[in-house]
């Protein structure tokens, strides 16, 4: 069995649950922060909507460079529709790429660039399970938070949550 083969079920797994977490951010409060230095909840379901696609990224590249890359679109853009569409989109594209690397692929090296410098270089493999999977479940943790704050049901993801008991 792959590296990548071995996987698949935690990713199926977590990618399951972001989509859970995803499905109850309500729409009439995208704009919702905790704190100002916070992101505002609709910026940051978009950043966790959008996780999986670094898994392709990661898998079919080299490298990214990260200097001039656009930033997230303002809270009012985003509704539960567009969140949820390009989360599948890129769930698909990442599974199918995870699904096909080979062991070669996962222990090449990968670098985050910044204006034609090397932030960072690790083994595929590192990048994925470091910079997406934990990554993505940091920041889905985040938005549960977000959720209890306003009093939407935060789903249960590892077991039962306290609104699911």
């Amino acid at each position: 069995m792959s590296i990548a083969q071995t996987m698949l079920a935690e990713f199926d797994q977590e990618m399951a649950g972001t989509r859970k977490t995803l499905e109850r951010v309500p729409d009439d409060n995208m704009t919702y922060r905790p704190h100002p230095k916070s992101f505002p909840m609709g910026t940051l379901a978009y950043h966790v909507a959008d996780l999986p696609n670094w898994a392709t990224v990661t898998i079919t590249q080299d490298e990214l460079e990260i200097a001039g890359q656009p930033g997230y679109p303002k809270p009012e853009e985003v509704t539960r529709q567009i969140l949820l569409e390009r989360f599948d989109k890129h769930v698909a594209e990442a599974r199918a790429a995870l699904a096909g690397a080979s062991d070669e692929t996962m222990m090449k090296p990968w670098s985050l660039m910044t204006h034609g410098h090397k932030a960072f270089t690790m083994p595929k493999i590192v990048v994925l399970r470091s910079m997406v999977m934990n990554h993505l479940i940091h920041h889905r943790a985040q938005l549960g938070v977000y959720l209890r704050m306003n009093d939407v049901a935060v789903p249960g993801l590892y077991g039962p949550s306290a609104d699911e008991r």
